[in-house]
């Protein structure tokens, strides 16, 4: 594949547009006053550096366009005020060629606008000024048909880099569904063998006694489906260390519910094994009999937060039968509202290390 720089392509257009200016030059010995030409020339090669400046934006400043559009208008005014139509001319109709080729820079640089309208002004004053036939011999169609295959050029150009962007995009969003499906099943790999290596023991032993288990061993079955719940249900909260202080707060007793809504995603590995260690240290400190783990949407500063729960002290019931029991609606009310349990932790742990609260800030909130 061919490529050309645009270093390359600016310096062609410049010496295309010098090669104007020297027909010009050499031409002034047709012209009956050479001020009006030379002040043609100059204004073309403004227009023409102004053209291709800064072409590392590929949009033309409107102001520059403008300018080129009123050269446009200008030189033939002032060339021709110089010839005579009945007369044949050779390469003093430079200026035909030159505003082809400037409205051809400001077609490629996208503005077509200005540049037709240029382009309709030259067509339009040499009909005036020398007549239908002056349109192939001055060369004002070669110049009309440089517009417009710098427009259809420029057109086709923009649709394809508008498709390689599209096809781009579409490349990387492959890519990153093909590796999000590469994680989820490596990681559900991952949890697959390390349920395996947990469960494979108690399989195996009930395969062997036939599904006749101890007291002990029934007890190992019901952490172990509890454990597993944990790695459905828990995903970045669990680490080695806090499976562990999980299982010792069940194996004591307590319930523990674990649940990651994605609110950890996105975060560094550092970042994460700070969490998991606040998590571990307030399991294995708490003498909670409920622990609830949860984590936050990601919008918020805090990433985890910790309730543990114990049996509320219920205080004596008067036996005057002054008040009598409850009924079973409010024995049921009131249960669902939690009236039996009392926090004796509440943990947040914060999202960055940055926040990090006092660590002395997640003691138990139940004395005694």
């Amino acid at each position: 594949m061919i490529t050309v720089s645009r270093a390359m392509l600016v310096a062609l257009a410049a010496l295309f547009s010098a090669y104007h200016v020297v027909l010009g030059i050499v031409s002034m010995g047709v012209y009956r006053h050479p001020a009006p030409v030379i002040v043609a020339i100059g204004l073309y090669a403004a227009a023409t550096v102004l053209s291709l400046l800064n072409t590392r934006r590929v949009a033309l400043a409107v102001w520059i366009a403008a300018f080129c559009l009123a050269v446009s208008v200008a030189m033939p005014v002032l060339v021709t005020s110089q010839l005579d139509p009945a007369h044949e001319n050779g390469y003093a109709t430079w200026y035909v060629a030159a505003i082809g080729t400037l409205m051809t820079i400001v077609v490629v640089r996208r503005r077509n606008a200005f540049a037709w309208l240029g382009t309709l002004f030259l067509v339009v004053h040499t009909l005036v000024f020398a007549g239908i036939v002056a349109l192939g011999a001055w060369g004002v169609i070669g110049s009309v048909v440089w517009v417009a295959a710098a427009t259809v050029v420029t057109r086709a150009l923009s649709a394809m880099s508008r498709d390689g962007a599209r096809f781009a995009r579409a490349e990387r969003q492959v890519v990153d569904w093909h590796a999000e499906q590469e994680a989820h099943v490596i990681e559900r790999q991952r949890r697959l063998d390390e349920t395996y290596r947990r469960a494979a023991p108690l399989l195996i032993r009930i395969t062997e006694t036939g599904g006749v288990l101890t007291d002990e061993e029934r007890a190992e079955c019901l952490l172990l489906e509890a454990g597993m719940r944990d790695e459905i249900r828990g995903r970045e909260l669990l680490d080695d260390e806090v499976r562990e202080r999980i299982l010792d707060a069940r194996r004591r007793g307590a319930t523990v519910s674990v649940l990651d809504d994605g609110g950890l995603d996105g975060l560094r590995e550092d970042e994460l094994a700070r969490i998991r260690a606040r998590l571990a240290d307030a399991i294995g400190h708490s003498r909670a009999t409920k622990f609830i783990v949860r984590t936050v949407e990601r919008s918020s500063p805090v990433a985890v937060t910790v309730v543990g729960l114990v049996p509320a002290t219920r205080a004596p019931q008067p036996d005057d039968g002054s008040e009598g029991p409850r009924n079973a609606v409010d024995t049921a009310a009131a249960e669902s509202e939690g009236e039996d349990d009392e926090v004796e932790l509440w943990l947040e742990i914060p999202r960055r290390e940055e926040a990090a609260e006092d660590p002395e800030h997640s003691t138990s909130l139940r004395e005694g």
